[in-house]
């Protein structure tokens, strides 16, 4: 079997993120047969219908490449207001205009981090509810809600906490297993 192409996406631009910190370590999880590339969203321009019918921007051009080439996805992202981050949003709006359909029956996993103690876990429903539209195929279980941040990661954004680790890495099994199903 090839290589499993796994595509990162987090809702957060800081530089030290704690969500992108938890993407980097997954990088080091995957199991092996998989690889994960982390996408840099913040040089996708808000979504402007207007832009649809002549030359997209390279930024978005090559967002949806990515996304059409993964076997999966795997979001994390924080919570911003109870809901989806703007960044990750719009991203994934730009996906979805795509007559190709790059998102329709993609295996993806979710996990959030926060500072709060709930880890996310407001902005996880509203994904999956979103999802629904997209045709994501959303893994169910394991949950993953990666609260108090600041407790599990050094001031660069690094996980350090090991039982964290050891949950993304069942979440990654499982996204690799759900990816294996659908073969």
């Amino acid at each position: 079997m090839n290589t499993i192409k796994i595509v990162g996406l987090t809702g957060s631009l800081r530089k030290a993120s704690y969500n992108k910190g938890a993407l980097e370590a997954a990088q080091t999880l995957v199991p092996q047969g998989a690889e994960l590339e982390i996408l840099d969203l913040s040089a996708i321009p808000f979504f402007n219908q207007d832009l649809e019918g002549g030359e997209l921007p390279a930024a978005v051009t090559e967002f949806k490449e990515k996304i059409a080439q993964a076997d999966a996805l795997l979001i994390a992202t924080p919570e911003y207001n109870y809901s989806i981050p703007p960044v990750l949003k719009n991203a994934l709006d730009w996906a979805s205009r795509d007559k190709s359909a790059p998102l329709a029956g993609k295996p993806t996993a979710l996990f959030s981090v926060s500072s709060s103690q709930l880890g996310g876990a407001r902005v996880q429903y509203h994904l999956r509810q979103f999802g629904v539209a997209l045709n994501l195929k959303l893994l169910n279980r394991p949950e993953v809600f990666i609260g108090m941040a600041g407790e599990k990661f050094d001031e660069n954004g690094n996980l350090l906490d090991e039982e964290t680790k050891k949950r993304l890495t069942v979440l990654l099994n499982a996204l690799v297993n759900l990816v294996k199903e659908g073969k």
